[in-house]
């Protein structure tokens, strides 16, 4: 196939990258960078309601990555950690946007997809209808979920979530998905 990791990584890269991370997913990567964005917001002064959104739309992010991640391609094997993300975290104008890819096995492209376009669908209201139904009638995944990952993404952030799925082999797609957090002006 065409799909092109170094080319996905590079793109993901544009705007101002405030962190860039590529490799294995792991709960010490998580609290490190966490704790690396918590400071660069505030050394960039943004926005305390701006900074503790980020903030909370990265750890759901994260979460999704660290516990939806499937094992990489054989082929690659060799050059990546079985448990292979990206993370790209940039401003760009209005927004923080977050980025996040991993592979995914072909036969749960079709559900993602209806889930996220279901999401995108819905108005706050209906989110947080949504995420009070999953929350109370949702059994947890095997992983540890309920689902209300992307609908909590969606809800804090008001905007939709933007995603692709790059075909890789016939067995795998690279899902790619950008969360934007619009920033809030500081009152003077």
């Amino acid at each position: 196939m065409s799909f092109n990791l170094q080319e996905c990584y590079r793109q993901m890269n544009e705007g101002d990258v405030l962190l860039a991370y590529k490799g294995s997913i792991t709960t010490e990567l998580i609290t490190n960078v966490l704790e690396v964005i918590e400071s660069k917001l505030v050394d960039i002064k943004t926005a305390s309601a701006t900074r503790k959104k980020v903030y909370n739309v990265l750890v759901e992010s994260l979460q999704n990555l660290f516990h939806h991640i499937d094992d990489i391609p054989e082929e690659i094997k060799d050059e990546f950690d079985a448990r292979f993300g990206i993370l790209v975290i940039a401003y760009e104008g209005d927004y923080y946007r977050i980025s996040t890819g991993n592979f995914i096995r072909s036969q749960k492209v079709p559900e993602l997809r209806k889930k996220i376009d279901k999401i995108n669908t819905l108005s706050r209201e209906e989110l947080k209808e949504m995420y009070k139904y999953v929350l109370n009638h949702q059994k947890l995944t095997p992983k540890g979920g309920g689902g209300l990952g992307l609908i909590d993404i969606a809800k804090k952030t008001g905007n939709k979530i933007r995603y692709r799925f790059n075909p890789y082999n016939e067995e795998y797609y690279f899902f790619n998905m950008n969360v934007f957090v619009t920033v809030e002006k500081r009152s003077r």
